[in-house]
């Protein structure tokens, strides 16, 4: 079944930022204006969304609406680790599988942020293939998607190139895919496909990104990157050994957000973390007990302006930076 269980609450986008806005206000005590500014919205758009909230008798003597806790989760994950816009999913099993409320709640922003003209590359992973089924496609004009990384030749459900392809589709875009695996046998190899086989022109791609929407893979399981087969036991022991403790598109990271000398990092075919940075937007969704320290090091590594979890991650992430 593609929906969530009845259980699981997954706001709207229209009932989060009703909700933000009416705390930043209400709690915080932030001006109008000073909250249209840091939001991006202009003041008319905050005088409305105050109204509909006190219309809706979400807003008494304290906040009513059932996103409170959630939200002033988000303002503190926000703070301390500098990211423009933290969204949570609700999720109360410290120890449970978050993917598919992080999937939904990724999937509703996904969709408010695509627009025409746009030049969007995208990673790989559990996380965002499930986003696919809760986002609102729509028909765009002059619309691109680039993978970030080579892809997978088996036909494997989390392949880079299958999720980039049904993205694209989503929004009647033009794919733009890496033909070539994610990690190669050498740095000679890898060097050879890039200056003699055309690949070099998709990545100069990224260098004109609008957004990117990126994950994090763990290493202390056996995780995607592991199934997928193209990294062995060995490998993996051995970037634990180097220091790594997860990485984005197969760019290895230690626990600080570098990126690791390894042999590795020296064989993946995908685009430089440095260059991505330079993306305007950068949208992280990722989660879950084993992918923490991880997630940890990428908001680091890749300072995204957007970062979407779940709600027990953001608990341990702002615990873990208070030891």
């Amino acid at each position: 079944m593609n929906d969530l269980s009845p259980s699981t609450f997954v706001p709207s986008e229209p009932d989060r930022l009703r909700a933000r806005v009416s705390w930043l206000y209400h709690v915080e005590g932030h001006t109008q204006n000073e909250i249209a500014t840091r939001m991006n919205l202009n003041r008319v758009m905050v005088v409305r969304l105050l109204a509909e909230a006190r219309r809706r008798n979400e807003v008494r003597v304290s906040m009513a609406a059932p996103l409170s806790e959630l939200i002033g989760l988000e303002c503190r994950v926000e703070q301390k680790f500098a990211v423009r816009r933290v969204l949570l999913a609700p999720f109360a099993d410290p120890d449970g599988d978050p993917t598919m409320v992080i999937a939904a709640a990724a999937g509703s922003c996904i969709s408010g942020l695509m627009r025409s003209g746009m030049t969007v590359g995208v990673g790989w992973g559990t996380t965002l293939y499930n986003t696919l089924r809760y986002i609102a496609g729509a028909s765009l004009e002059d619309f691109r998607v680039v993978s970030l990384l080579g892809g997978i030749a088996a036909a494997k459900r989390y392949n880079p190139a299958e999720f980039a392809w049904q993205f694209a589709e989503l929004f009647s875009g033009e794919g733009y895919l890496v033909p070539a695996p994610a990690v190669v046998d050498s740095p000679e190899t890898k060097h050879a496909l890039l200056e003699r086989c055309g690949l070099a022109a998709t990545f100069e791609m990224a260098e004109k990104l609008d957004l990117a929407f990126l994950s994090v893979g763990g290493i202390t399981t056996r995780t995607t990157s592991y199934r997928s087969g193209y990294l062995g036991e060995a490998d993996r022991r051995s970037l634990i050994d180097g220091g790594a403790v997860g990485d984005v598109l197969y760019n290895f990271i230690d626990r600080d957000g570098n990126t690791l000398d390894h042999d590795v990092n020296r064989r993946v075919i995908s685009v430089n973390l440095a260059r991505l940075k330079r993306t305007p937007e950068r949208v992280l969704v990722s989660g879950g007990r084993e992918k923490r320290t991880a997630l940890r090091a990428a908001l680091r590594t890749i300072a995204p302006t957007i970062l979407i979890t779940d709600e027990q991650t953001a608990i341990a992430l702002l615990e873990e930076a208070a030891d």
